[in-house]
């Protein structure tokens, strides 16, 4: 019998997480190219290809419905790091301080509530 908070195929209901997730997701695709804009708009927009293209291309199969490239669970996890990264360190370098703070507390709450997501991911069932 599965868990609550597992689907029928063994991998964690990760709605929840998902949310979070996506909303970090959003602040680091706006606050990554206005962070490095006034350095280089080119690397504005490389930063956008990259946090965008990457999770878009590469995926683990069975996390994602449409799998472009296959790579391990790893490889999901170190995207969606990134993806936490670029977000609190470009907060903190073009928002104000209380915005960097919900910012940091998003991604933490995001590094939380994937834990059960990267376990799956670096189990068998995720290794693409």
């Amino acid at each position: 019998m599965n868990r609550p908070y597992e689907r029928s195929d063994g991998r964690p209901d990760d709605r929840r997480a998902s949310v979070f997730r996506f909303a970090t997701e959003l602040v680091a695709w706006v606050a990554t190219p206005w962070a490095l804009a006034g350095t280089s708009w080119l690397l504005a927009v490389v930063s956008i290809v990259v946090l965008i293209g990457l999770p878009t291309v590469f995926a683990t199969p069975g996390d994602k419905a449409q799998v472009m490239v296959p790579v391990p669970g790893a490889v999901t996890i170190l995207l969606v790091l990134l993806q936490l990264v670029a977000a609190v360190v470009s907060a903190w370098l073009v928002w104000p301080v209380w915005a960097a703070v919900v910012v940091s507390v998003l991604a933490a709450t995001t590094l939380v509530t994937e834990l059960p997501r990267w376990r799956w991911l670096l189990t068998s069932a995720g290794r693409g």
